[in-house]
């Protein structure tokens, strides 16, 4: 059994140095960097030199024979085709969010995974929050009931247009494929399938360049339909500050809401669905309690990810956030989108191919000319998605 785990990181912009910086401080045992790859060879200075290869491009450092596995933190687009070249020669792969642009890139890209001893993963640190950990261990376990409805309000994503300069790629339908629900919200994406289900219905309104000179979306509300019967409400965008990250749950047996650091949990002593069908009285609600919901350590993020990933990598144990699971948080932005786009409800599973003809047309017909500059200030990497 080896004893360390080779890495190589392709893509040294904000999201790439930031998880070099993770692995040189020795955050991650087990874990090497011996190789980096960016086409900006200014980029890489900083983390090449001694045991760690610099590399122009990405083919070069996957058939270098240097590493074990790669990390993928270049633009979107290039998530698919480097993934699929990286598991053809046989790596490990973690990707960076979102593990494609859309739907019909994603499953080319998780066809190529056939090797089940090759670990493949995705760069979802949410799930490594106590948080929805919890709230995941309330749904799984039942204690919650049958679920009524879910809003989240994810609207902390603050971008100011020095952010969306600084990149050529951001924020074009050509460079990123999307906005807010391709750059920021993958995360809560993800969590709100992993927690709840995928929704079968979607009807969203996405709002392009509200608040900011860019061609894509920074704000969007959207409302859910699950198999259940559960509905929901998703609220985000790039361009209200201070923000707000609430999630809320109304269940049968009560209500949990999710806001700074805390989980609340007012319980119903009996559930909603047993009061109203045995109470004489009319308007009578039933008994509640508020129960303390035990939120054991921290959120590991980046490095608890890492950690997951050499892990399995090394010791075969199971991932925490698998690439498989990624299309789901892709299908739910590309379908927000194309709800956006046609003015209608969209079932899913959403047809890829209407929704990469629709992008392919978005691109085609695009007549924006970007500003660009550099930022003015240092990047902050803990969040600079």
């Amino acid at each position: 059994m080896k004893t360390a785990l080779r890495l190589g990181l392709i893509g040294m912009g904000n999201m790439g140095s930031l998880h070099a910086r993770i692995i040189t401080e020795g955050k991650i045992p087990g874990l090497e960097l011996r190789a980096v790859c960016d086409e900006n060879p200014e980029r890489m200075e900083k983390w090449s030199g001694g045991s760690v290869q610099s590399f122009a491009t990405a083919s070069e450092l996957i058939g270098s024979g240097s590493v074990d596995a790669v990390l993928i933190a270049t633009p979107h687009y290039s998530h698919t085709t480097i993934g699929i070249e990286a598991l053809k020669a046989g790596l490990h792969v973690l990707v960076e969010k979102p593990i494609s642009v859309h739907k019909a890139d994603a499953e080319a890209l998780l066809a190529a995974h056939q090797d089940p001893k090759q670990v493949f993963g995705a760069m979802f640190n949410q799930r490594t929050d106590p948080r929805y950990q919890k709230l995941r261990e309330l749904t799984q376990n039942g204690e919650l009931g049958r679920i009524h409805r879910i809003n989240w309000i994810i609207t902390d994503w603050y971008r100011t247009e020095s952010y969306y300069a600084s990149g050529g790629w951001r924020a074009t339908w050509a460079g990123e494929g999307g906005g807010v629900l391709l750059n920021q919200c993958p995360h809560q994406l993800d969590l709100l399938c992993w927690l709840f289900g995928k929704p079968e219905r979607v009807r969203a309104f996405c709002q392009i360049g509200r608040f900011h000179e860019i061609e894509v979306e920074d704000s969007v509300t959207a409302y859910l339909e699950f198999p259940d019967g559960a509905t929901g409400v998703f609220i985000t965008t790039t361009g209200e500050a201070p923000g707000t990250n609430r999630l809320e749950i109304a269940a049968e047996r009560g209500r949990v809401v999710i806001e700074g650091a805390d989980i609340q949990f007012i319980r119903n002593e009996v559930s909603s669905r047993d009061w109203s069908r045995d109470c004489p009285d009319g308007f009578a609600m039933p008994p509640v309690r508020e129960v303390r919901l035990p939120v054991s350590g921290v959120s590991t993020q980046h490095a608890g990810i890492l950690r997951d990933f050499t892990r399995s990598c090394l010791e075969g144990s199971e991932l925490l956030a698998p690439a498989s699971e990624g299309i789901h948080s892709v299908e739910l932005a590309n379908a927000m989108l194309y709800s956006s786009e046609t003015g209608s409800t969209v079932e899913l599973p959403l047809d890829a191919g209407a929704f990469a003809g629709l992008l392919k047309k978005k691109i085609e017909r695009s007549t924006f000319v970007k500003r660009k500059s550099e930022p003015s200030g240092p990047a902050n990497l803990d969040n600079s998605f």
